[in-house]
């Protein structure tokens, strides 16, 4: 593996590189227009369920980007739908579920998954993309309990998710066998993922800032805990939540070799309550994208001082790639990212607590 093809799985390690590693969250997908003209023949689920199709796609971004790591193309609601969930991914709405979980007899529907039986055709992508990818590490990942009780309880996406948090406060026996027959699916779905070859994974609680510091160590914690110690270890784990900089300390203490992080909070105060024995990914605003380059490379280089040179710092947006996003500001980013890094290493600037 060549020093680029190493730095994102150095930076998960926070081992020192040539540059700091750059890959964007929906970077395979909606902003390129070779991922449209497929969607005019396919739809999501159908592009999942063709590996040929669905690592064309995973693969798009990088010859477009010069990224440095892949990210498996897919839905958090695959395993779910794999087990015979009923639900539909509605174009600019989301998922929605058309028997929502109300009751004890729902979550005692819900069957364990067997990853090579129900989704056969997710593992088959990622042992296809191994051989396709060279040296380019493949990116795996899940969606964490919270947020698929979040869809499943709710029935389809909320901004104040009454429902399931409801049901989390009134039913904690009923909410405690939710999150435990999904933090057990999650743990199958990730180890199979990774028994197919993916070098990392990211679980991904895309909700979890709907909760208070409170309710997260009462009612995800323990969850999110036992999925990162059971993946943990084979390949190196990020865990992300978004609108979570009150939750940084607790997701840490959850697990993760890397933390991920939104734009609601400075790079280096994230860093900070997180612990530098972990690394971190973020954290450009998604919008900045929508900006001129000279606005993109000005608070893109905000983030890359805020790191500080320190490694274990990979460069991500603070949630996806928004569709509007034009892509060659995503190609400009990605060679500014590695530019400025790798300059600043050349001239000597020796990362934080490292001495030369």
């Amino acid at each position: 593996m060549t020093e680029s093809a190493g730095r994102f799985l150095r930076a998960c390690r926070r081992q020192d590189a040539d540059a700091t590693p750059v890959w964007f969250m929906r970077q395979a997908g909606r902003s390129l227009p070779e991922y449209r003209a497929i969607r005019e023949q396919y739809s999501l689920l159908e592009i999942c369920r063709r590996p040929e199709v669905c690592a064309e796609v995973t693969l798009q971004p990088i010859r477009r980007l010069g990224v440095d790591a892949a990210i498996l193309f897919a839905d958090i609601m695959i395993p779910l739908i794999g087990t015979g969930v009923d639900l539909d991914l509605v174009e600019n709405v989301g998922p929605v579920i058309r028997h929502p979980i109300r009751a004890a007899a729902d979550i005692a529907a819900l069957r364990a998954i067997e990853p090579e039986q129900d989704v056969p055709y997710v593992l088959d992508t990622i042992r296809l993309l191994r051989g396709e990818l060279g040296g380019t590490p493949l990116i795996g990942f899940a969606g964490a309990p919270f947020t698929l009780a979040a869809y499943l309880v709710e029935g389809k996406p909320s901004r104040d998710f009454i429902r399931v948090k409801g049901f989390m406060y009134r039913e904690p026996d009923l909410w405690h066998d939710l999150m435990t027959r999904l933090s057990d699916m999650v743990v199958a779905y990730l180890q199979a993922q990774i028994a197919a070859g993916v070098q990392a994974v990211q679980l991904f609680d895309s909700w979890v800032g709907a909760l208070s510091p409170r309710d997260y160590a009462r009612y995800v914690l323990p969850y999110s805990r036992h999925i990162l110690s059971a993946v943990g270890g084979n390949v190196p784990v990020i865990h992300f939540g978004t609108n979570s900089a009150t939750l940084l300390d607790q997701m840490a203490a959850a697990g993760g070799d890397v933390i991920g992080v939104d734009w609601r909070i400075p790079l280096d105060a994230a860093w900070e309550r997180v612990g530098t024995d972990r690394a971190v990914q973020g954290n450009l605003d998604p919008c900045v994208l929508l900006a001129p380059p000279a606005v993109i490379e000005e608070q893109a280089r905000d983030v890359l001082e805020r790191a500080a040179g320190r490694p274990g710092h990979i460069f991500n947006l603070g949630h996806g790639v928004h569709p509007e996003t034009p892509v060659d500001h995503l190609a400009r980013l990605v060679e500014f990212v590695h530019t400025y890094s790798a300059g600043r290493r050349a001239a000597g600037a020796a990362p934080v607590g490292v001495a030369r």
